[in-house]
């Protein structure tokens, strides 16, 4: 037993390790490309979890799992052949300013007020029985997080040539923003994995965190302009691929087993009540020897 828990130990360590490096690396994406291209291939993840599932946990990869992992491979390649170039910004400042127009402004003023509503109002009164609600407000805050980190990436990468950004108060605006929304966005996806199933859960979260993320992406960096209207559509045909091949992988997966509250608790033993012919009760457990040779007339079985 004490070899199966370092082992468990091992593989929750390496499980972090991992996430870690796959949040670092996400990271620096955001820096390098536009948020309407990294956010949409964040389904290749799910593609290397399922592969990586059969093989290394045994989990069986269906027909229809297969083609939901090529479906998400050909949108993301279309995503790729027809997403925008990256702008060119010097300073936090410009980013600033992006961040202040009008459209954005808006745009932050109706997700924080949707946002604010969902958790005060519906939370409490929906949020056990209505799916949306927990990952509506993870997809709308998950939006203004990535717009700030975002920023935070650019202005580190410039930083690190030369151009120090830190000494702008904006750099520091933008992590408060990014530290408040990410554990907002971490608290209220946490509670709607441990209430609806993952496999529920995962492909409508993708789907509406991507769909907020390249709206907002869209408003305050102007991904779109100047593309023609056929890249921009291939574009979304492209998501759309994502998204369904992601819908199809999802609901191949087998349901996570029933979790206990301690995996080496023995099972109760099963307990028998007889009566005896003078109605004398005698109660026997599982592990005892065989009943008296008297009549049985009542057995219940139960676990304590």
């Amino acid at each position: 037993s004490v070899g199966f828990h370092g082992q468990i130990i091992d593989t929750r360590l390496f499980t972090k390790l991992t996430v870690i490096v796959g949040e670092i690396a996400n990271f620096v994406a955001y820096i390098y490309a536009p948020a309407v291209l990294v956010t949409p291939l964040g389904a290749l993840s799910i593609i290397v979890s399922a592969v990586l599932a059969h093989f290394l946990l045994k989990e069986k990869l269906q027909k229809m799992g297969i083609l939901g992992c090529l479906l998400c491979i050909v949108g993301s390649t279309v995503i790729v052949l027809h997403a925008p170039e990256e702008q060119s910004l010097t300073s936090v400042e410009e980013i600033w300013e992006l961040a202040t127009q009008p459209a954005f402004l808006l745009y932050t003023a109706s997700a924080v007020a949707v946002a604010l509503v969902l958790i005060l109002y519906f939370a409490p009164r929906y949020g056990q029985t209505n799916i949306m609600v927990y990952i509506g407000i993870c997809s709308i805050i998950g939006s203004l997080t990535v717009m700030s980190v975002k920023a935070i990436g650019i202005a580190i990468k410039l930083t690190l040539e030369g151009t120090n950004q830190l000494k702008y108060l904006q750099t520091w605006i933008f992590g408060t923003v990014a530290i408040t929304c990410i554990i907002t966005q971490l608290n209220y996806l946490n509670m709607a994995l441990d209430t609806f199933n993952t496999t529920v859960v995962s492909p409508i979260y993708y789907a509406m965190f991507t769909s907020f993320t390249i709206l907002a992406s869209a408003i305050m960096f102007k991904d779109y302009s100047g593309q023609s209207v056929s890249s921009i559509a291939s574009e979304l045909c492209g998501f759309i691929t994502v998204l369904s091949g992601t819908a199809v992988l999802h609901s191949t997966r087998e349901p996570d087993p029933p979790t206990t509250s301690d995996m080496y608790a023995p099972i109760s033993p099963k307990v028998s009540w007889f009566i005896q012919g003078n109605g004398e009760l005698w109660k026997q457990k599982e592990e005892d020897g065989s009943p008296p040779s008297f009549i049985t007339i009542l057995r219940q079985d139960y676990f304590k």
